[in-house]
């Protein structure tokens, strides 16, 4: 009897460990995915043989000693040109690969159960397998905004107005306000395994966010207009950041309202150092009638 009680108890534990498998680190991802590559890879590289043909040729048939001498100092530049069309027709062609996953099981919210069978974690699997080697690349490259350019283009909405600094985000289900900033290492989760369970929940980042180094957003997480979360903050499931204070903390707490934050910008506020006074003047803002839901 002990026997069987103490097998009943491990099993009820296992239930509730944690395992934090996200898009950047998937340990249940079978071998079988990796196929997806092969078809990638192979029309990436028939591009890029195609340009490498067009340069030989035009070598080879050259007659004047100069065109000999550009084309030989020209060697690097055609090298890194070849390296960055194969990254480019790379994600041309996972994105197609994605739409047409995407067709045959449409990606949704909810909580599933993270094993083989079940049709919501194996699709899931897919698609994040299928970007993550891409996406590498372009979060890797030393082009500027080549890494907004690769989350735009595989679904995550945001403009050219947030930064993402060396850091990891779901693409699905994650959406930005304007002037989000994203610090170093910063994990952003529209998805997670959860011991037995994977579970897909919307996360928002309004206006001025700024999110500490190295901070973990679970999903379901909505975090308010000019709300910073500290460094290595780690957000529940589902949880609330109320907009204009500072939070730290695992899970994080309110510390302090946020001064910075100016929820009416049409309010200057200057301060007379020596005489130690503070005051405030009105101004209009010029901006059009049309755009001032903008701001």
């Amino acid at each position: 009897m002990e026997d069987k009680k103490e097998t009943k108890n491990e099993e009820d534990d296992e239930d509730y460990v944690i395992d934090f498998t996200t898009s950047s680190a998937i340990s249940k991802v079978g071998i079988k995915f990796l196929v997806l590559y092969l078809p990638i890879f192979w029309f990436s590289g028939l591009i890029v043989g195609v340009f490498w043909y067009q340069y030989m040729w035009f070598a080879i048939n050259t007659n004047y000693l100069i065109w000999w001498i550009i084309e030989i100092l020209c060697i690097p530049f055609f090298i890194l040109g070849a390296v960055y069309i194969f990254i480019m027709a790379s994600v041309f062609f996972s994105k197609l690969l994605l739409i047409l996953i995407n067709l045959i099981h449409k990606p949704k919210e909810g909580v599933f159960l993270a094993q083989w069978g079940d049709q919501d974690f194996e699709f899931w699997c897919l698609r994040t397998e299928l970007k993550k080697l891409v996406l590498w690349f372009m979060n890797n490259s030393p082009v500027p905004l080549a890494d907004i350019l690769g989350f735009r283009w595989f679904g995550l909405k945001l403009d050219f107005s947030s930064h993402l600094y060396d850091s990891w985000c779901d693409l699905e289900y994650v959406k930005f306000g304007r002037k989000v900033l994203v610090g170093q290492g910063v994990t952003l989760m529209g998805s997670m395994v959860v011991g037995k369970y994977l579970i897909i929940k919307k996360v928002y980042l309004d206006d001025y966010v700024v999110l500490g180094g190295h901070a973990t957003v679970a999903p379901g997480t909505i975090i308010g207009k000019e709300t910073i979360l500290g460094a290595f903050g780690v957000t529940n499931y589902n949880q609330v950041l109320e907009p204009g204070w500072v939070y730290l903390g695992v899970p994080p707490r309110k510390i302090k309202p946020n001064k910075y934050a100016e929820m009416r910008r049409d309010i200057l506020i200057k301060k007379e150092v020596d005489d130690e006074k503070k005051y405030e003047i009105e101004h209009e803002v010029n901006i059009d009638d049309d755009k001032k839901d903008l701001v």
